[in-house]
């Protein structure tokens, strides 16, 4: 008996014209001519050897091994239809969109190209979309859900909702105007800046506000805050402005030195961290896992390196 070359159309033939016990209701319901039904159900019984359905003048009748057929071939359709099913689902995955959030643009070197790449690569028919966030909000989406992933820094405020891989590691640099005094020199520490007026985030930006004023390493003196700045294009006005002086990323001084704006070393401030969050209910998500992998991919194998 050659079972193994049963195809689920055969059993689903069978499964209807039993639960008809009629070809041509059965063949309407398969929406296949009823010759061609009969046809196909014949060429079952003689693969497996054994006749399924009596035919006669009364109608159509399950013989004693069709009986023992039914119930089986149920349930493989079934699971043939729940593996269908799941299968469109991870192709309805593989098919939507990731929506990617940031404050201002990674740039490093070429990091969110070499994400896209690599991510694309293992994920081509997801798109991607880019959401550009104001500095109002740290999480760059994440917190009101705009957003599958995000580009940020460290620390978040509420961390105990996101998971995040870091993707660089980078010291705090001091943005001035070419005219500050302070320019002129290039080993500057900390004390030299606790008496400048200070560029701040918006209050909403919470802790990472206090990163970027390094409230860690003024020992409880209040910073003077000069203006608040929302955006790059902001900063770098109020830089040139002279309103303030600002600590920065080093892979973000590019962004902001595009003319009468330097940037310093600073001794004894700790790095800051950037990094790829997302929030933790969603760490499963295979595209946000996807995402994360890539980056992690890029990050440690230095393919954003310029």
């Amino acid at each position: 008996m050659a079972t193994s070359d049963v195809h689920g159309r055969d059993l689903r033939y069978f499964v209807t014209v039993a639960e008809e016990l009629h070809f041509t209701r059965a063949a309407e319901r398969l929406y296949v001519s009823q010759p061609a039904l009969s046809k196909q159900i014949r060429a079952l019984e003689r693969q497996l050897g054994v006749e399924l359905l009596r035919r006669d003048r009364q109608g159509v009748a399950l013989t004693a091994a069709g009986e023992a057929l039914l119930a089986p071939a149920r349930r493989v359709l079934a699971a043939w239809e729940e593996a269908a099913a799941a299968v469109e689902r991870a192709r309805a995955v593989q098919r939507a969109t990731l929506t990617v959030g940031m404050s201002t643009s990674p740039g490093r070197g070429g990091l969110l190209p070499a994400i896209r790449s690599r991510f694309t690569a293992a994920h081509p028919e997801t798109a991607l979309r880019v959401r550009q966030v104001s500095w109002d909000d740290p999480t760059a989406g994440l917190a009101d859900g705009s957003v599958d992933v995000a580009f940020v820094w460290l620390p978040l405020p509420d961390a105990e909702r996101y998971g995040w891989t870091v993707l660089a590691e980078e010291p705090r640099l001091v943005a001035l105007p070419d005219t500050h005094p302070l320019a002129a020199r290039t080993d500057l520490t900390f004390t030299d800046l606790l008496d400048e007026p200070f560029l701040a985030l918006p209050r909403s930006a919470g802790i990472l506000r206090d990163h970027f004023l390094a409230l860690d390493a003024r020992a409880g003196r209040p910073p003077r805050i000069g203006a608040e700045i929302a955006g790059t294009e902001e900063t770098y006005e109020a830089l040139v402005a002279g309103l303030g002086i600002c600590l920065v990323a080093e892979g973000n001084a590019p962004l902001i030195t595009l003319g009468g704006v330097t940037t310093r070393p600073v001794r004894g401030l700790s790095p800051s961290r950037y990094a790829l969050a997302w929030r933790r209910e969603d760490g499963e998500l295979p595209l946000v896992r996807g995402y994360a992998r890539a980056c992690r991919g890029v990050a440690g194998d230095g393919s954003a390196a310029p």
